[in-house]
């Protein structure tokens, strides 16, 4: 009787330890997703830094060394002379950084980005790229460029006003008032004129991949193509 008593008081001590154990299992494995969850929303809540402040970690001798790269096109302070390669000078910081990331990515398409700057960009880090941005969207932007006044006034009309005959939106109200872009909205303010009417087309065919910017030019007809590039072009 002694023995069985005992091993029964053996038995359910064991049941007990089993679970006790299993309750610290859950316990533990509890605390450890709650510590889980709240990492991620710490993540998540956290400031993400600036352009500016990620730069830092490249020193300015290597930006200029691939500033010296980027000016056989672009000019050293972002005011090329051909319209192949667009005006950087005074572009948005972060619209710059966006596109340098989309052409090192290949997620920007359109048959100038896949030959002169998917090769250029493939080597690029976060940190260059951010620097690359500060630079040249630090540079004074190149001077307008006069156009005829007929054109002119009517891309003035349609930049401001927009088509709803055609479906055509205001593009003030994401380029703002003077053209000069907002974060990773662009300046188009004096950029190169054959610049500006090759990037619609493109929008407008999809041979750059944007859904907003396909839906607001795929109705522009040729001549409100060159009268906005017209336009824009001769904006300081």
């Amino acid at each position: 009787m002694i023995k069985q008593a005992s091993t029964s008081r053996v038995s359910v001590n064991a049941q007990s330890l089993r679970r006790n154990a299993r309750r610290g299992v859950s316990l533990a494995l509890g605390l450890a997703a709650v510590s889980a969850i709240a990492a991620c929303v710490a993540q998540q809540q956290a400031p993400k830094p600036s352009a500016t402040e990620v730069a830092a970690s490249v020193t300015p001798d290597q930006v200029q060394g691939i500033v010296h790269m980027c000016s056989s096109c672009h000019g050293i302070t972002g005011v090329s002379v051909s319209p192949t390669f667009p005006r950087l000078a005074g572009q948005q910081e972060a619209y710059l950084e966006a596109q340098l990331k989309a052409f090192r990515d290949h997620t920007r398409a359109d048959p100038h980005a896949h030959t002169y700057m998917w090769g250029m960009a493939q080597h690029l880090s976060d940190p260059m790229i951010a620097g690359l941005a500060t630079y040249f969207s630090s540079q004074k932007p190149a001077a307008p460029t006069p156009g005829d006044p007929q054109l002119v006034a009517a891309g003035g009309k349609l930049f401001m006003e927009g088509n709803a005959d055609k479906g055509i939106p205001i593009c003030q109200s994401c380029h703002g008032d003077h053209a000069l872009g907002m974060d990773t909205i662009p300046r188009l303010a004096s950029q190169h004129h054959d610049y500006l009417v090759e990037q619609l087309k493109n929008f407008a065919s999809n041979a750059r991949n944007n859904q907003i910017m396909h839906e607001n030019a795929k109705t522009l007809d040729n001549d409100q193509i060159e009268q906005l590039a017209t336009y824009l072009a001769a904006q300081p």
